[in-house]
């Protein structure tokens, strides 16, 4: 019996060394995303560097579903220009272009008005109540680049979060599984 003993033993302590192996290297996956995450905030300057757009206000030019990439520099807002804001009181940023700027003679601080391309008026709406211009701090970004259709992955485990869960516990259980 102490053959038999210290063979189920050795066989329990490799499964146990072989769990535990890969639940660091689930660790190491997690970590390594968000390490790559705060990187990109980083390089950007914004505090988002990836958006997915989620309503077709920017049609035909985003739709919904694009990624777009941000960035986030010190040079002066222009018209024109597509930026990601967020409005006080607001949870998920907007993606609107920028038609108006206004340069405040006492201070220097540029105030811009937004629109969405397929909106038929302005943003002040959107804006909290009262408000009628954005300022610097409320401007996450300006898109430099895009990716169509990409970001209907977010979408649909943002709209389903039963998928989110299926896909998020099917990922985890190759990691554990796997004998790499």
């Amino acid at each position: 019996m102490g053959w038999i003993g210290d063979t189920v033993g050795s066989i329990k302590s490799i499964q146990i060394r072989q769990l535990l192996t890969q639940a660091v290297s689930l660790g190491l996956i997690v970590t390594s995303a968000l390490i790559i995450w705060k990187g990109l905030m980083c390089i950007t300057g914004s505090e988002s560097p990836v958006v997915v757009v989620l309503s077709g206000s920017m049609e035909p030019g985003f739709k919904r579903g694009d990624i777009l990439f941000l960035h986030m520099s010190k040079d002066p807002i222009r018209t024109g220009e597509i930026v990601v804001f967020n409005v006080d009181g607001r949870e998920i940023p907007i993606v609107h272009r920028v038609i108006k700027v206004h340069e405040r003679q006492d201070s220097g601080e540029v105030d811009v008005l937004t629109k969405g391309d397929n909106n038929y008026g302005d943003d002040r709406l959107l804006y909290a109540q009262g408000q009628q211009w954005l300022q610097r701090h409320h401007i996450m970004g300006r898109a430099v680049g895009f990716l169509p259709y990409v970001g209907w992955v977010t979408i649909i485990m943002t709209e389903k979060p039963i998928i989110k869960y299926i896909l998020i516990g099917a990922l985890g259980l190759l990691v554990i599984t796997s004998n790499d």
